[in-house]
C-alpha cells in the first residue's frame, strides 16, 4: 500500500511562487512515474506535470515556462516548483503515482488527498 502526502499549498498573489512537495510512502518501487494534476470547480482534472524514474518531463501547455517538476527518488519525493502565478492556476493540486512506469492518465494507481492553491490579489 502506498499512501501520497502533499503540503506546500496556499494562498499567494499573482507573480507570486509556491513549491508543493508530494511525499510517497509504503510499498513503492522505484520503477515509476509521479504526477501533478490539478481540478478547478467546473472544470476537468488536468494532467499539470509528470516525471518519469528517470528524469523525463513533460507539462500542460499552460504552465510551461512557469512551473517546474523534480523528484528526489532517495526520499520518493516529487516537487512542483510553480512561479508567475496566475489566478487561473488557483486549483486542487493532486500528487498521483504510477507504480508501472507508465505516464497515460489511466495508468495512475495511487493518488494523494490534494493541496489547494489559490491565487488571488
Amino acid at each position: 500500500q502506498v499512501q501520497l502526502v502533499e503540503s506546500g499549498g496556499g494562498l499567494v498573489q499573482p507573480g507570486g511562487s509556491l513549491r508543493l512537495s508530494c511525499a510517497a510512502s509504503g510499498s513503492i518501487s522505484s520503477i515509476n512515474a509521479m504526477a501533478w494534476y490539478r481540478q478547478a470547480p467546473g472544470n476537468q482534472r488536468e494532467l499539470v506535470a509528470a516525471i518519469t524514474s528517470g528524469g523525463s518531463t513533460n507539462y500542460a501547455d499552460s504552465v510551461k515556462g512557469r512551473f517546474t517538476i523534480s523528484r528526489d527518488n532517495a526520499k520518493n519525493t516529487v516537487y512542483l516548483q510553480m512561479n508567475s502565478l496566475r489566478p487561473e492556476d488557483t486549483a486542487v493540486y493532486t500528487c498521483a503515482v504510477s507504480s508501472s512506469g507508465l505516464t497515460k492518465t489511466r495508468f495512475y494507481d495511487y493518488w494523494g488527498q490534494g493541496t489547494q492553491v489559490t491565487v488571488s490579489s
